[in-house]
Formats: structure tokens, sequence, C-alpha cells
């Protein structure tokens, strides 16, 4: 294979760079010609290619977001617009894609592998921790320190004016920045969609938190979770009498330099990405498994569920007591 194509799709998450990084220059290293798409899925579209070099990843890797940008693409889901992609492949003679996203991206990458023949790639490349076949995904790792970062500056606040504070963090429908943030971080409660938890299970432990001479609580809650932040703050206040306020984190979780780990795991799976393709082996999806790093079948790995670790989800309650 001498002609590779590398793009990013969906939400942009740190590492994401550095994946692109190892790509091309391992990519160039043993004289593939290296492409970018611009804008994911949206550029394989409209034909926005580049080609790329060992100076065009400079300086890159400590930088979050993604060089070659990013977008969720409504129009792909249109068989039309999929074949515009397909010719604008061929018309390259672009031989292999690594697509690097989440979820709904490395399924578009397997619909394209089905539909056009095109062999692929697919990163892990996603803060929120959802995809069931990877121990961890590239940029989970960074966002998770961005809200205990959070955590600690929110703590000093609440433990000052002696109020509770709700922190909403990402995870429509994986729980794991909350889970974990909050495990690492000392919460008082984590709430995730996966676990139904009674508002009135909070309201007893912050009263027992009150009662015990605790002077502050700190929450985190998964935009997931079914109650919204409001009512639950609402709740809150009615029945605990305590004063109670909420941050959103919201955006800032993406953002920000990648962390060691999501350096070296987005490296390592750009660096297999290209050795496979060079070995003759496609459409598979690279992840980490027991901290070493794989492959998986990409409709296998797909077809995998993800599951909370209902370890870690008790063990928050009982030591923040």
């Amino acid at each position: 294979m001498k002609r590779i194509a590398v793009l990013t799709s969906g939400g942009d998450s740190p590492g994401m760079n550095a994946a692109i990084r190892a790509v091309v220059r391992y990519g160039t290293h043993y004289d593939m010609e290296v492409f970018a798409v611009h804008r994911g899925y949206e550029g394989l579209i409209d034909n926005e290619f580049e080609k790329m070099s060992r100076r065009s990843v400079a300086d890159i890797i400590h930088h979050g977001g993604t060089i070659i940008k990013t977008a969720r693409s409504a129009r792909f889901h249109d068989r039309e617009n999929r074949e515009k992609a397909y010719a604008n492949l061929r018309k390259l003679k672009i031989e292999g894609l690594i697509v690097i996203g989440g979820n709904g991206s490395l399924a578009g990458a397997q619909l394209l592998a089905e539909e056009s023949g095109i062999p692929v790639m697919g990163l892990p490349g996603t803060i929120d921790n959802d995809l069931a076949y990877t121990d961890v995904t590239i940029g989970f790792d960074t966002a998770v320190n961005t809200v205990l970062d959070a955590i600690s500056k929110i703590r000093d606040t609440s433990s000052s004016h002696e109020r509770s504070t709700v922190i909403e963090v990402m995870g429509r429908h994986c729980g794991d920045i909350a889970l974990y943030s909050g495990y690492a971080g000392g919460a008082d409660f984590v709430l995730v969609p996966e676990v139904l938890t009674p508002v009135d299970e909070v309201v007893k432990k912050v009263k027992q938190s009150i009662k015990s001479g605790k002077a502050h609580s700190i929450i985190i809650k998964a935009e997931g979770y079914p109650v919204s932040s409001e009512d639950l703050i609402k709740e809150l206040k009615e029945k605990t009498g305590q004063d109670v306020k909420l941050a959103v984190l919201a955006y800032l979780q993406r953002g920000g330099a990648p962390t060691f780990r999501d350096r070296v795991l987005a490296t390592d799976c750009g660096v297999l990405a290209v050795e496979l393709f060079r070995q003759g082996i496609y459409n598979r999806a690279i992840g980490q498994v027991d901290g070493k790093v794989t492959h998986f079948d990409l409709a296998e790995a797909l077809a995998m569920k993800s599951s909370l670790r209902v370890e870690l989800f008790n063990n928050v309650s009982v030591l923040s007591m």
C-alpha cells in the first residue's frame, strides 16, 4: 500500500493531533504518500484533501483539537453523498483510509469499507470513553484531568461558603468522565446515565454530610443523567436548606494539551494503523487492552457493549463520608 489518507470526525479530543502526526511520519518513513482529509466526512464529500509531509505535522503533538478540523456529517448518511466520497478517494488513488473518532465515526468507516471496498482503520478518538473494545479512548485521560482540576478549584469556594455544588460534565450515554473524575476527585456523589439514582438518595447523602459537620458537598453529574441539573438543584435546595450552585464544564473538557497517557496512546494507535496497512491487514479497530495497543475486526468491535465499573460507582459513596 503506497497511498493512504487520514481524517478526524465527530467531536474533537485531545490527542488527535498526536495520532495524525504518527500516521503521517510513520507512513512517510515507509515511502507512503499520506493525505489529510479536512473536516472529516464533510471534507471527504467535498474533496478537501491535502498531501502531508513530515513538516506538515511539526510541533502539533502537544496541541489539543485537530489541525485538519473535524465535523459531524449528516450528509454522509445519504448514499449519493457517500458515492461522491468514494469517487474522490478513487480519483486520488487512495488505497486506505484511517478514521479517528468515536462510535459514529468508526461506524461510518465500516460502511465505507463495505460499500466501496476501500480498506479502513478506526482509531478511538473520543473523550467519552464509550467504545467497548478498548479500555481507554484517546482524549479521555485529558478530559478527566481537566474535570479534576475544576473540582479542586470549585471545592475551595464551596467549602468557604458552606454550600453544595453540582458539577455537570459530558457523557450523554456513557458516564465514565463523571465516574472517574468523581472517584479520583473525592466527590460525594456521582450521577450517571447507566444508573437511575433517585434524587432522594442524593438529598439523603447531603443531609448526612451536613449532620456530620461537613461544610460542603460535591456532586458530579453526567449530562445524560435523566434529571436536569436545574431540577436537581431545586430539589436539593428545598429539601436540605443548603445553598446549591451549578457549574457546567461543557466544552472546557474537550480542549487543552493532551496528557502523557493520551499522547502515547494516540501515537501508538497511529503507528499500528499504518503498520497493519503495510502488512495487508485491513478493516480493524485499534485500541488498548491491559496496557497494550492491539486491534479487532471493526464490525465486531463496534458490536461490543460498554458497561459501567459498578465497584467504582459504589465506592464513591463509601469513601466520601
